[in-house]
């Protein structure tokens, strides 16, 4: 059995339990169905991001992946050319001798 994924929406709605509406950790983790210090990290996340200044929208959030995950490809994109340029220039160099 794998691990358990949950949204970003999940997680917020979750973590709104106990910083809205004053439930303890404990009892939101019950209520929802998820371990204790699953929940407690989620809350903890929460109030780092806000006590950071700057609030992460869980689209925002999933964008960030999204980029992330993108950026990774182009480089590796990059580095296949920078290499095939490299080779195709060695190789030139070699027929260009032999005239």
């Amino acid at each position: 059995m794998g691990k358990q994924r949950y949204s970003e929406e999940y997680k917020v709605e979750a973590v709104k339990l106990v910083l809205e509406r004053g439930l303890s950790i404990k009892q939101a983790a019950l209520d929802i169905g998820v371990g204790k210090s699953t929940m407690d990290k989620w809350v903890r996340v929460a109030r780092e991001r806000k006590s950071g200044g700057v609030e992460i929208t869980p689209a925002e959030l999933e964008e960030l992946k999204r980029l992330k995950k993108e950026n990774c490809v182009l480089r590796e994109e990059r580095d296949i050319l920078k290499k095939a340029t490299a080779y195709f220039a060695k190789d030139s160099q070699k027929g260009a001798g032999s005239l």
